[in-house]
């Protein structure tokens, strides 16, 4: 078994050693910045709804609170029956920017993010170089739309999305949310990282800033017409086109309540982190057993390795087992940043390291068959 062990587990632990030491070379996070002259009305804004009565109001609050760079803000929704035009209206009355939109019904094919985001695209102004997706259960900080842009024209980038500062309020969310975001961490690297190539790319729709000419190129957002992850599956064909694309630590510049509980949590993050749509079945089921390796079997294995008669095979597998956990453990202080607050169960999350890979396992095994309240049974039927 333990010989086994080392088979399966030992080139994984190589591979992930050589994404985690990416960490030290990685762009820092975004610092709020106040924009220039020359950023004046750069930016229109697409924000997507559907019934987000309960959670947009920081969101609508902050991007009230973004300068002249931001030339409009369109509020796409569809057909939301919780009241949620209702305060786009409201807050339009304060800040004129803001445009209320209604997309046409949901097209065969498309799923219903892209399509509002889509739609969103075809009415900004021409006269915008950028276009900025934002979602509704996020809380935009002073500076970000700045500090977006500034970032992206420094480094020459086309596409750039954000990695927020995630607000965690229960204990069922401490425990179980930090392992699904570890399952992000372990196969991509961490945000701010430079070298993944196209088919490595991670993107964040919940802040994604698109060059206008970039999305023209591909046809708004029509290529991730059918993704329940479009923001990755647009980033990699964004890159795939010779796009330079960015993911960014945003912590400093965005905060996001994205789900009310862990159950929720589970069951709406959980189904779209396998990332099966902008992947090969190749790179997916290499991903799962890459996690199953080194997330989710030292917890397993090394209570049986510690029963077992110490020969040598034995202790090196006890070694790298042990050496995994510490690993999980000492990634929750490179992680602290990225929380608004933590409690003990942030702490104690890599005991839900099993859970999270499981989650993910299910994820790969199955097609979503209701998303945001629509019902997708009949996709690709």
């Amino acid at each position: 078994m333990a010989l086994l062990l080392l088979l399966i587990q030992g080139p994984a632990a190589a591979i992930l050693l050589s994404r985690l030491l990416q960490g030290p070379g990685r762009r820092p996070p975004l610092q709020p910045k106040s924009p220039t002259l020359d950023l004046l009305g750069k930016v229109s804004v697409v924000v997507p709804t559907l019934n987000e009565a309960e959670r947009i109001g920081p969101c609508l609050d902050g991007l009230t609170h973004q300068s002249y760079e931001v030339r409009e803000i369109l509020v796409v929704d569809s057909r939301s029956e919780d009241g949620t035009p209702e305060l786009v209206k409201t807050a339009q009355q304060s800040d004129p920017r803001f445009r209320l939109l209604t997309d046409d019904p949901l097209p065969a094919g498309w799923v219903g993010r892209p399509w509002a985001l889509h739609t969103g695209f075809l009415h900004t102004s021409p006269a915008s170089e950028w276009v900025l997706g934002i979602d509704a259960d996020t809380q935009p900080q002073p500076g970000l739309v700045a500090s977006l842009v500034q970032a992206a024209d420094q480094e020459g980038l086309d596409l750039v999305s954000l990695s927020p500062r995630f607000i965690l309020k229960s204990v069922g969310e401490q425990l179980l949310q930090p392992a699904l975001l570890l399952t992000l961490v372990y196969r991509f690297g961490p945000a701010g990282e430079r070298s993944n190539g196209a088919e490595r790319v991670m993107a964040n729709g919940q802040c994604f800033l698109a060059r206008r000419a970039l999305l023209e190129q591909l046809d708004g957002y029509s290529c991730a017409r059918a993704s329940f992850c479009d923001d990755v599956t647009l980033a990699r064909a964004a890159a795939a086109s010779g796009a330079k694309v960015g993911f960014l630590d945003g912590c400093q510049v965005l905060k996001v309540r994205m789900y009310a509980s862990a159950l929720e949590t589970w069951h709406e993050w959980g189904r779209s982190l396998d990332l099966k749509d902008a992947t090969s079945p190749a790179q997916k089921w290499g991903d799962l057993g890459f996690l199953l390796a080194v997330q989710a079997l030292p917890w397993l294995a090394l209570p049986l390795l510690l029963l077992a008669e110490p020969s040598l095979p034995v202790q090196v597998a006890i070694g790298l087992n042990a050496s995994l956990l510490l690993t999980r453990f000492a990634l929750l202080l490179a992680i602290r940043g990225s929380y608004e607050q933590v409690g003990w169960a942030f702490w104690l999350s890599p005991l839900a390291d099993p859970l999270a890979v499981l989650r993910i396992a299910i994820s790969t095994l199955s097609t979503p068959k209701r998303w945001r309240g629509r019902d997708y049974s009949s996709f690709g039927a």
